[in-house]
């Protein structure tokens, strides 16, 4: 009997899942047809969904007791997934079936997607190649755990008032997660604060005993994660805290009612949100918290599964291969050397040769200052076993320096874990690098400029360490699911192999370049994306733009070193063109920017007035008419990226030469067919490499170039005073035209730029403005504009994030993914 019920419950047909959602409907949600809501039937098509999944995650689960194989774990503070229902869909091959069944239900599918919440999992670029990468290995076969928080709040919903940033309440859980599924059974101690005893055990071995100061409960949420047309799901587990005890009778019984859940409150304010701001001491607490928090519910979690398939704790790392993505997880090294040494009680040597076998560290950043340093009264405090460890782990690492480079002290002084330059500080990549056995850069440059400047001393001791792997996005998400008329185009001509061999399949692509009629064909899905943005913007910013124009974006986090600034001055070029010349007719372009700006970051919400600003001057101005038209779009997130990227015509990636690590939303432009303006910056330059300097819009220093000018004495004033072009638009802003004749509203932005210009802003500022002359002549012949869209996308397949884990695989993990 349980046989033919789980039979129905796998089934695919349409009738089957139609049948599935009113079960869904009745059953699980206690609604009939008539009173359910559009949410409601989200759901009962969420669980559906999910339901088809089961099998195949049971039986995923079952491998991973098989001892012939190794389990990686990702080990990353974001995983920005996006929401589920449409790309689980894609990967089960169901779309087209579940489409049919909800119609015959009365309802539309694309409505019903729009119900799901952007899970609240992650801020950018980072939490978006980990879910890449999560959907990359269960495409490639290869078990694998993604290890984060399940965070109550994300980051922030962004609103614009009054041209201004607001950052209102990501309340991403408010309505449930059809997704996930809690399991209070798995679930682990952690703790915090407290003392350290040291002691001689019953074999006169020397041992420390932490007693905490308060410890809280991290408890498992599960998420299946589909590979692509396959048997495997893996999980992504994300850890709430919760309080050991939630509720202190005592307390209740003398009439201490606030104290009688206070516990409770104080332990779940651990996981309540993503990245509080670290401004205040208390921020950076909670911040540290977290990432230790995750760390240890994490850790202690492999070392169950360990034990559970056979394996003895010292052969922990061929169970097991733990990845840091970023320094968010580095305590990971100290915590896994405290819970093998204290609470399985190996010596020190064989501990430390199995962590620096199970990690691997991968790098995101060229700024020193988002290389993560902790204070060692901070540490001290909350984590006081582990800076024991860390300190032991450091003197160890130093004395095997000094033998190595004799009488070196500042060699000693650039490794040491501790930053002693002024107030002492723990820095957690140097804690990732010692304590791993592969270290990566994400980008050819990125990883170049590693070796040559942040670590470089740590690529002098071990070059063999390091490597380099490129970044990937999964073409699933960002091609097939959210350009679905282009991939059924790209379908009809080469098959769909491509979606999951991007690498070998999509180059095919090459042979209808020059071909008129699918010219055609690919500019009309264009323009027909482009269209649906248009439709977009009107209703969340009331701004009306033409798809006709050549739709110019910008979209990410809002950072001066990327350079929202830069495009800003040449929309003012343009405008002051304009104004100077009603009469003249430029190449039409609307200008799309978008991203959030971290709260306590002054400037980048400053250059978000001032783009509004620019917008509202502009869009109004009949001077201008419909040539330009400037958008700030609102709460840029995965879901909203849908429309974005596929409607993109130019994509703008123009940080300063060697500031992005690699990028991932170029990729996905150009993976739409959108062109690129940009810098030989991040992955940008393998980009270039792989599409042609013919097909993309270079400018700019390199960034051997950068170095060298600051080196010099980089006096940005002067270039201001030697180009009367960027005077004039320079003065503009500072005339208060655009602040309703407030001169000191953007004088913070004027002084950076005319006094520090620490991201060389007024350096690129003409080859920016002569590269956008470039452009807007090149649109003017659409048969040449179509074939290098093509011919980008063509060339995109080494991009893919298959690829990347495929790399990571064989280069860093020594397991064999499978097609």
């Amino acid at each position: 009997m349980s046989k033919v019920k789980l039979n129905i419950r796998l089934g695919n047909t349409v009738e089957e899942l139609r049948q599935d959602i009113l079960d869904h409907i009745f059953f699980t949600l206690g609604r009939t047809e008539k009173i359910a809501t559009l949410h409601d039937w989200y759901l009962a098509v969420a669980y559906t969904v999910r339901d088809k999944m089961m099998e195949k995650w049971v039986r995923s689960l079952d491998k991973l007791y098989d001892k012939k194989i190794k389990i990686i774990g990702y080990l990353s503070a974001e995983f920005l997934v996006g929401p589920h229902l449409g790309n689980a869909m894609i990967n089960l091959n169901i779309q087209n079936e579940v489409k049919a069944a909800t119609a015959q239900l009365g309802q539309d599918l694309n409505q019903l997607m729009e119900q799901e919440e952007e899970p609240g999992l992650g801020n950018g670029g980072l939490g978006r190649l980990a879910a890449c990468f999560i959907d990359s290995l269960s495409t490639l076969h290869v078990p694998a755990i993604g290890y984060g928080v399940r965070y109550e709040f994300g980051i922030f919903d962004q609103r614009i008032k009054d041209g201004w940033q607001v950052e209102e309440t990501d309340k991403w859980l408010k309505s449930g997660n059809p997704w996930e599924i809690v399991h209070p059974e798995i679930s682990y101690h952690v703790k915090f604060g407290g003392h350290t005893n040291c002691y001689k055990d019953k074999e006169d071995m020397y041992r420390v005993e932490w007693t905490a100061e308060y410890e809280v409960k991290g408890v498992a949420y599960d998420t299946p994660i589909p590979g692509y047309k396959n048997t495997t799901i893996n999980i992504l587990r994300l850890w709430k805290s919760e309080a050991v005890e939630s509720f202190d009778f005592n307390a209740f019984n003398k009439g201490d009612y606030y104290n009688a859940v206070s516990e409770k409150v104080v332990s779940e304010n651990i996981s309540k949100i993503l990245y509080p701001n670290d401004e205040p001491a208390g921020g950076k607490r909670l911040r540290l918290s977290q990432q230790y928090f995750f760390v240890s519910c994490s850790l202690q979690d492999a070392l169950r599964l360990c034990r559970l398939r056979g394996f003895s704790i010292n052969k922990f790392h061929e169970s097991f291969n733990m990845q840091l993505n970023d320094t968010h997880p580095a305590i990971a090294v100290a915590e896994l050397m405290r819970l093998l040494v204290d609470e399985h009680s190996l010596d020190w040597d064989e501990a430390w040769e199995i962590t620096k076998k199970t990690f691997s560290y991968t790098n995101h950043t060229l700024l020193p200052e988002a290389l993560e340093k902790w204070s060692l009264q901070l540490l001290s405090s909350l984590l006081p076993r582990h800076l024991e460890i860390i300190y032991e782990i450091n003197g160890r690492f130093l004395a095997d320096v000094r033998n190595k480079f004799p009488g070196n002290d500042q060699r000693i002084s650039n490794l040491s874990i501790i930053d002693e330059t002024g107030e002492r500080y723990i820095r957690m990549a140097h804690l990732a690098c010692i304590g791993s056995h592969a270290i990566n850069g994400v980008s050819i440059l990125h990883t170049s400029l590693l070796k040559q400047s942040v670590l470089r001393d740590f690529y002098i001791l071990e070059p063999e360490k390091f490597y380099n792997i490129t970044n990937g996005v999964t073409p699933r998400r960002w091609l097939k699911l959210y350009n679905p008329e282009l991939s059924n185009l790209i379908t009809k001509h080469i098959g769909d192999r491509w979606i999951s061999h991007l690498e070998t399949e999509l180059i095919q692509l090459e042979k209808f370049a020059d071909d008129k009629d699918f010219q055609q064909k690919w500019r009309r899905i264009k323009l027909q994306n482009k269209k649906d943005l248009a439709r977009l913007i009107g209703y969340r910013t009331g701004v009306e733009v033409k798809a006709g124009s050549v739709f110019d974006i910008q979209v990410k986090r809002i950072h001066e070193y990327k350079r929202q600034l830069l495009n800003l001055l040449h929309i003012i070029h343009l405008y002051n063109r304009l104004k100077k010349n009603p009469a003249e007719k430029i190449t039409s372009r609307t200008f799309i920017f978008g991203g959030k700006a971290a709260p306590g970051y002054f400037m980048a919400k400053l250059i978000i007035k001032l783009i509004n600003a620019v917008a509202d001057k502009i869009n109004y101005d009949p001077d201008v008419g419909d040539q330009i038209r400037v958008v700030f779009f609102p709460d840029f997130n995965v879901k909203n990226s849908e429309y974005i990227y596929r409607a993109a015509d130019i994509s703008e990636q123009i940080s300063t030469a060697g500031m992005e690590a690699s990028g991932t939303g170029n990729m996905k432009f150009s993976l739409n067919g959108a062109l690129t303006i940009g810098t030989l910056d991040g992955a940008n330059v393998e980009i270039l490499e792989a599409v042609g300097k013919e097909n993309f819009f270079l400018f700019g220093l390199i960034a051997e170039e950068v170095f060298s000018i600051k080196q010099q004495g980089y006096k940005p004033y002067d270039i201001y005073t030697s180009n009367p072009d960027l005077k004039e638009v320079i003065d503009m802003i500072g005339s208060g035209i655009f602040s309703n004749g407030d001169r000191n509203l953007f004088k913070p932005i004027m002084d950076a730029l005319l006094h520090y210009d620490t991201y060389m802003v007024m350096q690129d500022y003409q080859a920016y403005i002569d590269c956008q002359k470039k452009v807007s002549e090149a649109y003017k012949d659409q048969n040449h504009w179509q074939k290098m869209s093509i011919l980008n996308v063509a060339r995109m397949g080494n991009f893919s994030s298959d690829r990347s884990i495929s790399e990571y695989c064989t280069k860093i993990w020594g397991v064999s993914p499978k097609r």
